[in-house]
């Protein structure tokens, strides 16, 4: 018995710390492909057209869209409850209904997880 919740902890632990990974991961991912992408863009119209400013326009450009993707990704996930965001990836329903009727409804949703019937 002592094994079995030894063991569901652990899983649970590995299961927050890849989460955890994968959200850093995101992060780094939607902050450094559109500099990529735009850095590049810039270093083919420079050479295409023999211009030389091209680059770090579009590289700014690049951070630009970058740190919006960011905010939104972390707008996201501080939006997202905590409840939520565990079960699924999907965001929350914007049907107006308040912080307290979505931590009422996931304290609903626990209560029932215990007795068994979900």
């Amino acid at each position: 018995m002592t094994g079995y919740l030894k063991k569901g902890r652990a899983v649970k632990y590995n299961r927050n710390v890849y989460q955890a990974l994968t959200m850093i991961t995101q992060f780094g991912i939607n902050m450094l492909v559109p500099i990529f992408l735009c850095s590049f863009a810039g270093m083919f119209l420079d050479k295409k057209l023999g211009t030389s400013f091209w680059m770090i326009v579009l590289f700014f450009v690049g951070t630009l869209a970058g740190f919006t993707n960011v905010f939104r990704f972390a707008k996201r996930i501080y939006e997202t409850p905590a409840v939520t965001r565990r079960r699924s990836t999907t965001p929350v329903r914007d049907s107006g209904e308040s912080a307290a009727d979505l931590q009422q409804e996931a304290a609903d949703d626990q209560n029932a997880q215990k007795r068994g019937e979900l």
